[in-house]
């Protein structure tokens, strides 16, 4: 098929709804847990909650990974269990480093509530290097502004994290990663470059074909390595390039854990179900508790 000449694998969602809003979940998945140091792959959205309605993730914990949030409408507040507070809005990027552990709260914020809030965008997971994994949390929120933007061809291309197209982001890195917003005008084009070790392009919305071979929407098309093609649209699109480092070592999912250690995994179940893990402030009453059946684990 025309299509082994360019894709590994093609992945489709797994959509749960989360009341007023869906996410589509192709990543990890029982063929695949990474593509590149990205362990988790979330489409939120797109929704218009009703008036007066807003998500509210409530504090839940992570360890031995970073997130990743971007959004495409909307915005949310994002408290953690360091005493930061962060509004991310469209264009930019959180980046929140859970190390040997973090808590933290997604919320719409109150004053978009009450027209019905927008909500777009996707949320990723990293894995970390070993050396990383049990580092302190941190937190990191790089505006719009300061993420660099190509354009070329009718295409446009906010490079998130990495070096992309002769253009480097500032977002703090642990492995070697690329990720990029591209959004591509009718009849627009952008190279889809060969130097990542993994590769993985993801449709959110509109029409768009490699060398010709056309994309679903909200499917994860994991690239083979060494090639290279053009990317293009008819009547315009988004897509998300992710990819990076290759792991050597495998890394474990279960619920909101990460790490290349079961029994770190183990530890951490224990330790939310005894209230070890810290607090957030301003926003301590509610959590998220452990659950029997994760929905997101990884295979084996």
């Amino acid at each position: 098929m025309e299509n082994d000449r360019f894709f590994l694998q093609t992945i489709q969602p797994v959509t749960h709804d989360l009341g007023g809003f869906k996410v589509h979940r192709t990543l990890p998945t029982r063929t695949r847990t990474m593509v590149g140091p990205f362990i988790f792959f979330d489409q939120m959205g797109p929704a218009e909650l009703d008036p007066g309605q807003g998500i509210d993730v409530r504090p839940h914990p992570h360890i031995n990974l970073a997130t990743v949030t971007y959004l495409f409408g909307g915005a949310i507040d994002h408290r953690d269990s360091l005493g930061t507070f962060a509004r991310i809005e469209p264009g930019a990027v959180n980046l929140m480093t859970a190390g040997h552990g973090i808590v933290h709260s997604e919320r719409s914020p109150a004053d978009e509530r009450a027209g019905g809030p927008l909500l777009s965008g996707i949320q990723t997971w990293l894995a970390v290097p070993e050396s990383h994994e049990e580092m302190d949390p941190a937190f990191e929120h790089v505006e719009a502004a300061k993420l660099p933007v190509v354009s070329a061809s009718g295409a446009t291309a906010r490079v998130v994290m990495g070096d992309l197209w002769g253009a480097s982001a500032p977002t703090t890195q642990y492995a070697a990663t690329i990720y990029a917003d591209i959004v591509l005008e009718p009849n627009g084009a952008i190279p889809i470059d060969a130097g990542a070790d993994e590769r993985a392009l993801y449709l959110t919305h509109g029409d768009a074909a490699l060398d010709g071979v056309n994309l679903e929407p909200m499917t994860l098309y994991v690239l083979r390595p060494g090639i290279a093609a053009t990317l293009r649209s008819s009547a315009g699109a988004r897509v998300m390039l992710c990819g990076g480092e290759a792991f050597t070592t495998p890394r474990f999912v279960w619920w909101n854990f990460v790490s290349s250690r079961r029994d770190r995994i183990d530890q951490a179940k224990q330790d939310w179900k005894a209230g070890n893990f810290p607090k957030v402030p301003d926003d301590s009453e509610e959590f998220i508790p452990i659950p029997e059946i994760p929905k997101t684990v990884s295979y084996p």
